[in-house]
């Protein structure tokens, strides 16, 4: 490109002010099922069209777009946030001593796709206007949080290539972890199974067993399969998990109607049913090469059969699909004696106080050398033949 390339940024309050085919452009050139689900036009659109980010929620939209001479060249899905929640890389602790400092940390702006702690691009740009797209959105959101004195700015669950580009820039690069099963051109489940040691293998098969024989029946549904009255069940269902785990739950009920209506064939549901009654759940959304588990729950207690819908119904759909991984969301060391193994997610942060700014820096360094510690730790507990994991691929 042209160094001399006259860049635009714009700041929008609502997706509505930008086309859906020229966000997708930028968000999922690639031609089929998306790379990554969460940040094309229609994910985002139903978060704010179900009222699950916008006024009340804390996440306040304020996506980012690039133009050249007119025409969009670069997106990023950006928020004004209130509070920290609902980001699963934290920053609590960052907040508390920045105002008991006597700062004022929130609001702070935060690129991210809401509530999913998915690694994707963040900084979405039409083929060839990668350099230059990603180079123009860090600046231009560094300069909105500038100008408008806000305490920082914070880009989660971004590539590793991203996290590397913005660091050269001068943002600061922050290591965290999550464990995902990784299809090693499995053509079944039992050839999975006999990549385990015998007494993983063993552990599985009993609980793969146990949570079938609950008393009903395991369904996956798509599509059109998914009706209604399912989306009824499952709401009934996150409304539990979330109260337990977080309080408020992050999305609304509207949510999954808006989200099935425009992308129900990226959505896998798997229930469990008693009686023909759903009694346990838990949905997944389904990328061009990974499958994404989002969320869990039920209305009644039976042994395993979290582990069997939320992990082996998904590795199970992976397999048959030809999906390359499956990523199980955040937290969870128990992921790792069923096959899900640590690796490093990133994310880009910047704070406006060059003091605080160098602790945190200071902290982070230690922190990247403490989870690449760990992760080596936990691989070699994790649950295949010690032959596999001593070979390189």
């Amino acid at each position: 490109m042209d160094g001399d390339t006259a860049i635009t940024i714009d700041l929008l309050s609502s997706l509505s002010q930008i086309d859906a085919v020229e966000w997708d452009a930028c968000a999922c050139p690639e031609d089929g099922r998306p790379r990554d689900p969460f940040t094309t036009y229609r994910f985002l659109d139903a978060l704010e069209q179900s009222g699950s980010v916008g006024p009340g929620s804390g996440w306040q939209p304020r996506y980012l777009v690039a133009r050249n001479d007119g025409a969009v060249i670069a997106a990023a899905p950006m928020y004004a946030k209130g509070h920290s929640q609902g980001e699963y890389i934290f920053d609590h602790n960052w907040a508390h001593a920045y105002e008991n400092a006597g700062g004022e940390y929130y609001p702070k702006l935060q690129i991210a796709a809401p509530f999913t702690p998915a690694t994707g691009r963040r900084f979405l740009t039409r083929p060839g206007w990668e350099a230059v797209g990603i180079s123009a959105l860090i600046q231009g959101a560094v300069q909105i949080a500038a100008d408008n004195d806000l305490s920082s700015l914070h880009v989660t669950f971004c590539t590793e290539e991203e996290a590397i580009a913005g660091e050269k820039i001068g943002l600061m690069r922050r290591a965290s972890q999550q464990f995902h099963w990784v299809n090693d051109g499995y053509a079944t489940f039992d050839d999975f199974l006999g990549s385990l040691s015998s007494r993983k293998r063993k552990n599985i098969r009993k609980e793969r067993e146990r949570a079938q024989n609950f008393g009903g029946e395991i369904v996956s549904l798509t599509g059109d399969a998914i009706k209604p009255e399912h989306w009824d069940a499952f709401w009934r269902f996150y409304q539990d998990t979330g109260a337990r785990k977080w309080g408020t739950p992050y999305l609304t009920r509207d949510f999954f109607d808006c989200a099935h209506a425009t992308m129900a064939d990226d959505m896998l549901l798997c229930l469990a049913l008693r009686d023909g009654v759903p009694v346990a759940g838990a949905l997944n959304f389904i990328g061009a090469e990974v499958l994404y588990g989002r969320y869990w729950g039920c209305t009644e207690d039976h042994p395993c059969l979290h582990f069997e819908l939320c992990y082996y119904q998904a590795i199970d759909h992976a397999i048959a699909h030809g999906l390359k991984r499956v990523e199980a969301g955040a937290q969870g060391t128990h992921k790792l004696a069923r096959g899900y193994m640590p690796v490093t997610t990133h994310s880009l942060h910047w704070v406006r106080d060059a003091g605080f700014a160098e602790a945190i820096g200071k902290y982070l360094d230690a922190e990247r050398a403490a989870v690449d510690e760990e992760i080596e730790v936990l691989t070699g507990y994790g649950p295949f033949r010690k032959a596999q994991v001593e070979e390189p691929e």
